[in-house]
């Protein structure tokens, strides 16, 4: 019987070969993102010193569907199609009448979600003679992802980490290292942008992104290259929901109820909920589908819709999104890549337009799901996926509450193998509580451009 099955698994010949294009399907076209100094749309041009030529084209292709290289495809075969499972243990140690089931993306070499974009990425790259390619990271799986990428086509990864996870999490450094990458601390003495804050100031992944790319725009032999946010990004990662899709068909799940990610930048809730949003938007299902941020940095639950830039010293292009300010500086909370001031343009117009719901949730919740989630299912979730976590144990309680028996979707983003100091924090209670500071995000949002 399905319902007596813990994982769900497909071939390596049923992995899609298509990774999907939410824009297609968009009822009102997303507002495009704007030349910072005239303040007109970009075109391809504006963004080629930084990507090559077939991102820009997914950044700006309006196509359902945009064929998965065959050479990336043959990385991907390395830990995909991923597992999905059912939470047979958690749904009982909880006694909900729910159904949960959760994708599981920690098995990639880099043990999260970030490697499903990495790889194609430096694969373009590479197709141009690329030296070397510049980055961010916060908690430090980007960073892992990239230099993984790199290494597998020859390709330098320079990586500029937010200090506050540079100090505190050194495995994801040495993990970077291994896979070939050099790692700096943001704010760096390396650039400009990193010499406009004290050299022990905590760092933020805006002031490590302005970093990266000051050095990929002054070198012609270098590229810059991002982990979340963009469409391209977003683009990559919907492989997750396309084979999320294909599992729950052999589950015997005709329909999904919730659907539930972690967001931070917004690329690995985009990746899983995009394929559910499709039939969502065709009229053909209704899930509902929730992004969860930390309320320590609450870019879609209390900050502003507007055009702003996606880093701090305002050097990219100006994006339509949920914003806190470019220059506000979240608290230093473990869940390191949830630590943005923005939300990825097409997660905020799916929200804006009202076909996502947010929520905020803070790390004694989260961590408290996750410790619950360990010690029945056996996976440590990293503590970016235990946002998740906490909402799905919300909704969980909620059906029981009610009677119904809603089924489920999590993305488990990656593992927290590398992250068990946070636990130790939780576990000793002397985990920090979160501090959002209305008074400092209204004072960066004052400093955002007036479109």
């Amino acid at each position: 019987m399905a319902d007596k099955q813990h994982k769900f698994v497909l071939d390596e010949s049923e992995m899609p070969t298509h990774w999907y294009n939410v824009t297609a399907d968009f009822p009102t076209p997303p507002p495009p993102p704007l030349h910072p100094g005239t303040h007109e749309p970009v075109g391809p041009d504006d963004l080629a010193p930084l990507f090559p030529i077939e991102l820009i084209m997914q950044e700006v292709s309006s196509e359902r569907y945009v064929k998965i290289p065959e050479a990336v495809r043959d990385v991907y075969k390395q830990w995909r199609p991923s597992p999905l499972y059912r939470a047979h243990e958690w749904e009982k140690k909880l006694g909900t009448t729910a159904r949960i089931y959760y994708k599981y993306e920690g098995v990639s070499p880099a043990g999260s979600h970030k490697v499903n974009t990495s790889v194609p990425q430096v694969y373009y790259n590479s197709l141009h003679g690329v030296r070397r390619l510049t980055t961010e990271t916060g908690a430090g799986q980007w960073g892992t992802a990239l230099s993984y990428a790199c290494a597998l086509f020859g390709i330098e990864c320079e990586v500029w980490q937010v200090g506050i996870s540079y100090d505190t999490k050194p495995q994801r450094r040495t993990l970077i290292e291994v896979f070939g990458g050099q790692v700096h601390r943001s704010p760096s003495r390396m650039t400009q942008a990193g010499l406009q804050f004290p050299e022990d100031h905590t760092g933020s992944l805006g002031i490590a992104i302005s970093e990266a790319v000051e050095v990929a725009a002054g070198a012609e032999d270098t590229k810059y290259s991002l982990g979340s946010v963009l469409n391209h990004v977003l683009l990559h990662q919907t492989i997750i929901g396309e084979e999320a899709l294909l599992q729950l068909a052999k589950a015997g799940e005709d329909k999904v109820d919730m659907v539930i990610g972690c967001a931070g930048g917004g690329s690995n809730f985009a990746g899983l909920a995009f394929p559910f949003l499709r039939g969502k938007l065709a009229g053909d299902s209704d899930p509902r589908i929730i992004a969860v941020e930390p309320t320590s940095c609450p870019t879609l639950t209390k900050g502003e819709y507007r055009y702003d830039f996606g880093d701090t010293v305002g050097m990219t292009p100006l994006l339509k999104m949920y914003t806190l300010g470019h220059d506000f500086v979240p608290s230093p909370i473990h869940a390191g890549g949830l630590r943005y001031h923005g939300m990825a343009p097409l997660v905020s117009h799916a929200v804006h337009e009202g076909w996502v719901e947010a929520s905020a949730i803070d790390q004694h919740e989260c961590f408290s799901a996750a410790l619950e989630f360990a010690r029945t299912e056996g996976f440590v979730p990293a503590p970016e996926s235990s946002h998740a976590l906490a909402q799905a144990r919300r909704e969980a309680l909620a059906a029981t509450e009610s009677g119904t028996e809603p089924v489920i979707v999590v993305g488990l983003s990656g593992h927290g193998l590398l992250e068990l100091n946070a636990y130790a924090e939780f576990m000793t209670d002397h985990l920090a509580d979160d501090t959002f500071s209305a008074e400092a995000a209204a004072d960066a949002l004052a400093h955002t451009p007036q479109i």
